[in-house]
């Protein structure tokens, strides 16, 4: 079966360049309306904006789009584009929180500002933008939302404690999302792209940076917004290349609660880091069900 999205409307953020421009073009070019948003002003005075310059491509392909240019962190902007959306094309079924910055320096050279800034735009302007939807996404029966995670918050990356962070709170925020949408027929996932953008320029080898365009990327994206997506996946792609990456938890040991403990989680924790038998829990509160049924069982 083809993926298409024909009478689907979608939001993508950060759409002026980069991933974010080839997930509209991918999406438009599949029949989805597109709302291409992008804080980039035009290069010149009554030049066209990044946004305008990506909506021009897409209905010059034969698709329908229209161009914003909210700050994803102002949430009267945002809430201003989901409601001009609506009124135009009359609902919002997809989300893409592309949408993003660096700052990279390492974490003692770091300000707190630029700490900031980037949770701001990456947690913040993700979580913005999709409680501006989230509602409508309920009274539809019908959503589809996309973090944009990293490898640099699974599994960190030097210089980038800020990015990091935030990449890693989009996972968490994705795996609550998708509880509490699943009634509601709204499946949250997120992405983990390896692609040469703006933000990447300069920090790899062109040979590389040849291998990882962004158009090799959105392939997962579309799968993550179908009619037929998975929910709570994490999905990381790039050069052509897919995998899943998951938050799991061992086994463990129990060991109680003794003057040694301590002593003994230091003794056990090989046995403790063991991923023989380990899960992928449903929900936060597996933790403890885990541990509460080992003291149980201990009597």
């Amino acid at each position: 079966m083809s993926i298409r999205f024909d009478g689907k409307v979608a939001i993508v953020t950060g759409a002026g360049g980069g991933l974010g421009r080839q997930h509209a073009l991918a999406l438009a070019a599949r029949g989805a309306k597109v709302v291409v948003n992008d804080l980039g002003r035009a290069a010149a005075e009554g030049g066209e904006t990044p946004a305008e310059a990506v909506v021009r491509e897409i209905v010059a392909a034969g698709g329908e789009a229209r161009a914003n240019n909210a700050s994803v962190t102002d949430v009267t902007a945002v809430e201003s584009m989901v409601r001009e959306t609506v009124a135009a094309w009359g609902r919002v079924d997809i989300l893409v929180n592309n949408a993003g910055i660096l700052r990279d320096k390492s974490f003692t050279k770091m300000s707190i500002d630029d700490f900031r800034l980037v949770v701001d735009v990456h947690l913040m302007g993700s979580a913005i933008c999709t409680k501006a939807v989230w509602d409508l996404m309920k009274s539809q029966g019908y959503g589809r939302i996309v973090m944009t995670t990293s490898s640099s918050g699974l599994y960190g990356n030097f210089g980038q404690s800020n990015y990091g962070a935030a990449k890693m709170a989009l996972v968490g925020l994705m795996q609550t999302l998708s509880i509490e949408g699943a009634k509601d027929n709204i499946r949250v996932n997120c992405l983990a792209p390896t692609a040469a953008t703006a933000m990447t320029e300069g920090l790899m080898p062109a040979a590389v940076l040849e291998k990882l365009k962004p158009e090799a990327v959105s392939p997962g994206l579309l799968y993550l917004v179908s009619e037929d997506a998975p929910t709570r996946a994490i999905l990381c792609a790039g050069a052509g290349s897919f995998e899943r990456a998951y938050v799991t938890l061992t086994q463990g040991v129990h060991l109680g609660l003794a003057d040694d403990t301590p002593e003994r989680v230091a003794e056990q924790f090989d046995a403790i880091s063991a991923r023989d038998d380990e899960t992928v829990p449903e929900s936060g509160s597996a933790q403890g069900r885990i541990e509460v049924g080992k003291a149980l069982q201990q009597g």
